[in-house]
């Protein structure tokens, strides 16, 4: 079980309010990822679920039972810091099984769940190791293991990976995927990176100023954002957001279309524009293009390698069907 529940829950500190009232239903199993810029109030209202933070009203149910004035050790959740928050003096071993000693579980029940979590992130060559002596990734699987042998009802994530290098983040991603299926436990999983968020989540919550702008899977959110700002953080790189004249040919007040939706043709095009700068990466090639006459900038996301440099006259159709039309409020319409 690890259903959870928040129940018009707001959070202020002094006067000022960082999450307005809120309802937010996690369900047993889900891979949920709390998604949004800098100071959006996802970092708070993960620690508000752990009980790190005292919720200022409303209540927080766990498995159908308020758990609103519990402290974080009776919630039966375990979390998993971006700051690892191992101790340094002790082996693999001991840190994966400090909670447990802490609890003053049986020794032989100890070893058995030490060794299970230890299977299962691969981390049984390094079980005697110091943190010292591991890398940064090894080190994340150990704050997993210690989460891990806890068996808790929910696991919560608070950007476990912002402290690993790109190579490393992108073998982290899979592992923690592949460890949601295995272990078949809700967790909750907050981070700054849409890619991340799309790439992990069965469910995303984007939250803006607290507020929760839009909440769906990752392609509901992608095919159907709610308003501007999920289009134009949803997307990687982002959709291009038009208004003026051009939004206006199609009755709306803003119009988007994503890079991967505008064709780059050899002339005649429906837009004309000059590459600014142009990224080759063999698969991919993203055009930023200046001087259409629509915004500043234009990003399209051609297949392929094409050969048009900085400053080259460029031509492309947008795909009509795929455009997102928003009123003067940035709502989607239709």
């Amino acid at each position: 079980m690890g259903q959870i529940q928040l129940k018009q829950v707001t959070k202020s500190f002094g006067d000022t309010q960082v999450i307005p009232p809120l309802d937010l239903t996690i369900h047993d199993g889900e891979f949920t990822v709390f998604v949004g810029p800098s100071g959006c109030g996802k970092s708070t209202l993960l620690r508000l679920i752990a009980g790190l933070e005292d919720i200022s009203s409303g209540h927080i149910e766990i498995d159908g039972k308020d758990a609103t004035d519990l402290v974080p050790a009776k919630r039966g959740l375990a979390m998993v810091f971006q700051s690892y928050a191992l101790y340094p003096h002790m082996s693999v071993r001991k840190n994966i099984a400090f909670p447990l000693r802490m609890a003053k579980m049986e020794q032989a029940e100890i070893d058995r769940r030490v060794n299970a979590a230890a299977e299962v992130l691969n981390l049984a060559d390094y079980i005697d190791r110091k943190p010292g002596q591991l890398s940064g990734g090894q080190r994340q699987r150990v704050a997993i293991g210690r989460a891990i042998v806890r068996e808790p009802s929910a696991f919560l994530f608070d950007e476990p990976l912002s402290n690993l290098d790109a190579a490393l983040r992108v073998g982290m991603r899979m592992e923690i995927s592949e460890l949601h299926k295995k272990l078949a436990t809700t967790m909750v999983y907050v981070t700054h990176d849409q890619v991340e968020a799309m790439t992990m989540a069965d469910k995303i919550v984007v939250l803006q100023a607290g507020v929760i702008e839009q909440v769906g899977s990752p392609l509901e959110l992608y095919r159907t954002p709610r308003n501007t700002f999920v289009a134009g953080f949803i997307g990687s790189p982002k959709m291009n957001l038009l208004s003026g004249e051009e939004a206006a040919k199609h009755d709306a007040t803003t119009i988007g279309i994503r890079p991967e939706h505008i064709d780059v043709v050899a002339d005649g095009g429906m837009w004309k524009g000059t590459v600014g700068v142009a990224e080759h990466l063999g698969s991919d090639t993203f055009f930023h293009i200046n001087n259409t006459g629509l915004a500043d900038t234009i990003t399209v996301r051609a297949i392929g390698d094409i050969n048009l440099t900085h400053g080259d006259t460029i031509y492309l159709n947008p795909r009509l069907d795929e455009l997102h039309r928003f009123d003067a409020q940035g709502l989607r319409i239709g």
